[in-house]
């Protein structure tokens, strides 16, 4: 069941659904609430400097050593804003941290007002039951030729909150109450990703059916 304006009201003031810094009579709509962008952005970068001479990033998430390095972070200011260039790809962070209870989970859209000024964020994603930390915005300009300028602390994406029926299998979030920094990480040193890496598809299929 999706969560109407008051159900969402009424979770906040028991504080079992939480919102850091808290709400504004802007953000809570009819089932969803708007959240604000961040002042963190992430540009990934294209090269880096080796004893060898500049050489292009190839980003291998299975089996390359990823670090902080394959992105620039960028931290502005209140009244400062920032300009996202035609054509490229950037992740920005959410302002508020939210806390999930353990009995909702949440469904990440763009606003459809960002939708149309050129920007592309699609539907970004669930968020597990039980999630505390912000959440990460991929953010992409698909003009050709114009410049769109971003301000922190503008209503850009909105989630809808879901009630789980029934026993959540909760397990904690990778990303849960991490740096925002951190966008790029080895998958989990798995037996499934193991099997991945290996190309053993169909043996993992055949050894973990449900």
């Amino acid at each position: 069941m999706i969560l109407s304006k008051e159900q969402i009201s009424q979770r906040v003031r028991n504080g079992d659904l939480m919102f850091e810094p808290n709400l504004d009579r802007f953000q809570l709509q009819q089932h969803s609430v708007d959240l604000r962008l961040g002042f963190k952005f992430l540009i990934p970068k294209a090269w880096e400097m080796t004893d060898q001479g500049r050489v292009a990033l190839n980003i291998d998430h299975l089996n390359a050593a990823i670090s902080n390095d394959s992105v620039t972070i960028i931290d502005i200011h209140e009244g400062q804003f920032f300009e996202i260039l035609p054509g490229e790809h950037i992740t920005v962070s959410t302002l508020e941290k939210i806390k999930l209870p353990d009995d909702l989970m949440a469904v990440l859209f763009p606003r459809s007002s960002v939708n149309r000024r050129g920007l592309s964020v699609d539907l970004t994603g669930i968020v597990d039951a039980g999630y505390r930390g912000h959440l990460l915005i991929p953010v992409r300009n698909n003009t050709q030729s114009q410049i769109i300028r971003l301000y922190p602390g503008e209503r850009f994406c909105q989630i809808v909150l879901e009630e789980i029926r029934g026993d959540a299998d909760l397990r904690p979030s990778r990303w849960q109450n991490n740096d925002m920094s951190i966008t790029i990480r080895h998958e989990q040193d798995n037996e499934e990703m193991e099997y991945v890496r290996t190309g053993k598809i169909s043996k993992l299929k055949e050894l973990y059916a449900i």
